[in-house]
């Protein structure tokens, strides 16, 4: 989730075959810049078009170039510019440099996968008389919902504290503390002697995922190329999905160990520790720089030489060269604009007025849905739900869960390839559809198909394949393009808020209301929820696959 200018903020003109239009007219020329809403947009003003070869289009400029950056989309004045800018019409880099800032940070979101996947295998293990290794081993439905949702509690904690405390930190240091605080909760986890202890050791490491959802994909956009900024960020996902599979085999290897959920648990350790050592050897951010020389916390001059830097490391280009100097240039009038409008953004309760309330409908009720038609539960509680379904012994349940997990990783690649190609909402309702087909195809196993366990394979297949072509990246994406500028930052913290208290809530319940209620009316709850969503979404949710943000908030907010 791009929320931030970029420091790449200056953004060239890429070449555009001739056949793409029939006359070089502003407006189609403009048109044919703008790009979809997770990419770089230009608007030129008093421009006039040269086509000075077949095939490649340049424009001389005139007045002023305004700039927007990533999924944030704000706007800053940059000035006079050359005549020309074909010459530089994509900004060069290594893929080399570009690889590890993306990899290290993406590593937290890997991580928080690995919780969810780890956690399916680890819940069957710490319950058996025979494999826990402990005296504890007898949870109560309560106790259980704790374990397993309480990393997600720690998510929140982290997520609400720092709401405060970002600007000061920066991404770089906000995300080593996450791998710190990984390494700590995978630690204790794995060695906890009681179940206090375990339970401190899952609240620690929440707290380190709240703290890496926030500060990875802000880092990793605004450290990239802006031509690749949108794929960056999408990948997000997949290194999430990652995680789950990577948990779900590590859970399938060790299930048979005595004490093997310390194990399951413990492998974090070692991740966490790459992703911190990673990031220590990473600068800064360049924007997150910038932004404290436009908060006169020290000599502008000198953030400006720090972020040049930054920057040519980043891009693996020498020190201080003249490019890096001119990205810098036009990012820091990017950065001091979007800080202004920043602090005259009215108070906090305009978020929940006029169009931003319509936004926050919207974003909110997509990340709220997503939680609430059960998509926790099914992950965390994979193995459990498996052995119900007849694969009574654990290591035949943890293989399974295996194969879901290499079915969710492909299931988002199709995500991610089709999303600008079909659009946001025909991948909504019928990922939806699929997932309310699902649930009661898992409350009919649980009444009268319990000589059919294929039946609740199928069932969590199609849970799993439909939930990542609809809510998993979708509804991250639409909260990332749905919220006004004006509001953008306020508006995306209360989604975030939303998401990780609704997902920790349905994660714990869902055990005690599991023994309640009994599987198969808990599922045909969620099932009933699943199409209130679906209809949510067909009567709320708006189309937004190649609208620029503020075409968004035009024509549909207002």
């Amino acid at each position: 989730m791009a929320f931030a200018v970029s420091v790449q903020s200056h953004f060239a003109i890429r070449d555009l075959k001739r056949d793409q239009f029939k006359s070089p007219s502003p407006r189609t020329f403009c048109s044919c810049l703008k790009s979809r809403s997770d990419s770089a947009y230009l608007c030129l003003k008093e421009r006039t078009c040269l086509v000075s070869k077949p095939g490649l289009v340049t424009t001389r400029y005139r007045h002023k170039l305004q700039v927007g950056a990533g999924t944030g989309g704000e706007l800053a004045d940059g000035g006079e510019v050359a005549d020309s800018l074909a010459s530089d019409a994509l900004e060069s880099f290594s893929w080399s440099s570009v690889i590890l800032p993306f990899i290290f940070p993406a590593l937290g979101g890997l991580l928080f996968g690995y919780d969810i996947g780890a956690t399916s295998g680890a819940t069957l293990s710490l319950q058996s008389p025979v494999l826990s290794g402990t005296t504890w081993f007898n949870f109560s439905p309560v106790q259980l919902g704790l374990v397993v949702s309480g990393s997600l509690y720690g998510a929140l904690l982290g997520s609400i504290s720092v709401y405060g405390v970002a600007d000061f930190l920066g991404k770089r240091r906000e995300l080593i503390i996450a791998a710190v605080l990984y390494l700590l909760g995978s630690l204790i986890t794995g060695c906890a002697p009681d179940l206090n202890i375990l339970l401190v050791g899952r609240l620690l490491y929440g707290f380190g995922i709240g703290l890496a959802m926030h500060g990875a994909p802000l880092y990793i956009a605004e450290t990239c190329p802006s031509q690749i900024r949108g794929t960056l960020i999408s990948l997000k996902e997949l290194f999430i999905v990652l995680g789950i599979l990577l948990g779900f085999s590590v859970g399938s290897f060790q299930i048979d160990v005595v004490g093997g959920w310390r194990y399951m648990y413990g492998f974090g350790t070692p991740v966490a520790l790459l992703m911190g050592l990673g990031m220590w050897s990473l600068p800064a951010s360049p924007r997150w720089l910038l932004l404290r020389a436009v908060q006169g916390k020290g000599q502008l001059q000198e953030y400006k030489e720090k972020a040049m830097l930054a920057l040519s490391k980043l891009r693996g280009r020498p020190p201080g060269d003249k490019i890096s100097e001119k990205l810098v240039d036009d990012a820091y009038l990017s950065v001091k604009t979007a800080y202004e409008d920043e602090k005259s953004g009215g108070n906090f309760l305009e978020v929940f007025q006029g169009p931003n309330l319509k936004a926050l409908t919207i974003g909110g009720g997509l990340v709220l849905f997503q939680q609430i038609t059960g998509q926790p539960s099914v992950l965390y509680y994979a193995g459990s739900i498996l052995q119900t379904a007849g694969f009574s012994a654990a290591a035949d349940a943890t293989r399974v869960s295996v194969i879901i997990g290499v079915f969710k990783l492909l299931m988002t690649w199709v995500a991610v390839a089709k999303v600008d190609d079909l659009g946001r909402r025909p991948l909504l309702i019928g990922g939806v559809s699929g997932i309310a087909l699902s649930l009661f195809l898992l409350s009919a196993y649980y009444k009268f198909l319990g000589g059919f366990p294929l039946v609740a394979v199928g069932a969590l297949l199609l849970y799993v394949g439909c939930y990542q072509i609809s809510f998993g990246p979708i509804s991250w994406l639409m909260v990332s393009e749905i919220f006004p500028l004006r509001t953008r930052g306020r508006g995306i913290s209360l989604a975030v808020l939303t998401n990780f208290g609704s997902n920790a809530i349905v994660t714990f319940a869902f055990s005690p209301l599991k023994e309640l209620l009994g599987a198969e009316n808990l599922f045909l709850l969620f099932g009933g929820i699943a199409l209130v969503s679906l209809l949510f979404v067909i009567l709320v949710v708006p189309e937004t696959k190649g609208l620029s943000l503020e075409e968004i908030e035009s024509k549909i907010l207002k």
